[in-house]
């Protein structure tokens, strides 16, 4: 599949970042739900005094709820418009976005980058805390409150059968037509002075609802409701578990999408396109 600029038009790469809260998700919806996509799409047709909308790309589309501080995604803009433009545009963009999404680089993107398919992985962050006395109220927005206490090592022992190469269809919303074979490259707590657990999961993608329920699993181990051993065996099953709750999505941040050097972008964005399956077994299109 090709994935190259029309002549007379150019690519641009945006960083971006913002608070999940009052956003239903990243993705365009139905009129009156307002989305990270929207809200920028809108304001870059604005700045740039287009009368067409120009669609971003985005590395990952994040759930209602979710946070995001190393966002990524592409758009294409006519060259005219990027060339009278460029200059001021991240200003104009400060001006005209809601204080809950900024964009922090606007820059032309090398030859063959695509946000999503060119990246190799995602790294998110889930924050969650066993204070008794709650969540500290600067940080209710980005921490879940759990109420019974939790053993990290149980939890990083979990997490060790859930790293590599599977198929998590116990751990994904399905969606038709597509694949829940994922690499899963690290899975790791850690509690910081202050109390505050934190999961990081990098992968090379995520499936729908994946980190949370991921999560929730791992928690409910964490807490002893769960031996360590159950994670692993929910993800061999290969079906969804009612015991493997969704957590909240307030806790969740995407914190960094990784690219590959500049000439190894177009290789990677076709390769990602591929379908995927495990030895022995069948696959979907990614």
């Amino acid at each position: 599949m090709s994935d190259e600029v029309e002549p007379g038009w150019v690519r641009v790469r945006l960083d971006l970042s913002y608070d999940g809260k009052e956003f239903s998700g990243w993705a365009k919806q139905a009129a009156g739900r307002r989305t990270v996509q929207g809200e920028i799409e809108d304001a870059l047709r604005t700045v740039t005094r287009s009368s067409q909308t120009y669609e971003l790309t985005v590395a990952g589309r994040t759930d209602a709820g979710v946070h995001a501080r190393g966002q990524v995604a592409h758009v294409d803009l006519p060259l005219a418009v990027w060339e009278d433009h460029r200059e001021k545009l991240l200003k104009r963009l400060a001006g005209r976005l809601s204080r809950d999404v900024r964009v922090w680089r606007v820059t032309e993107a090398p030859a063959g980058f695509n946000a999503r398919f060119s990246a190799v992985w995602r790294r998110y962050a889930y924050r969650l805390t066993d204070n008794p006395g709650g969540v500290d109220p600067l940080l209710r927005g980005h921490v879940l409150w759990h109420d019974w206490p939790l053993d990290v090592a149980a939890m990083n022992a979990a997490s060790a059968g859930l790293v590599g190469e599977h198929d998590f269809a116990a751990y994904c919303k399905k969606r038709e037509g597509a694949t829940t074979i994922r690499t899963l490259q690290q899975l790791e707590w850690e509690r910081d002075a202050s109390g505050v657990i934190t999961a990081t999961v990098r992968a090379d993608a995520f499936c729908h609802n994946m980190v949370r329920s991921l999560v929730g699993a791992l928690v409910f181990v964490g807490d002893g409701h769960r031996p360590v051993e159950w994670p692993a065996k929910v993800l061999a099953a290969g079906v969804r578990d009612s015991a493997v709750h969704v957590v909240r999505p307030h806790g969740l941040t995407l914190e960094e999408v990784g690219y590959p050097a500049d000439d190894l972008l177009a290789a990677r964005n076709l390769a990602a396109r591929n379908k995927r399956s495990l030895p022995g077994g069948g696959g979907g299109c990614c």
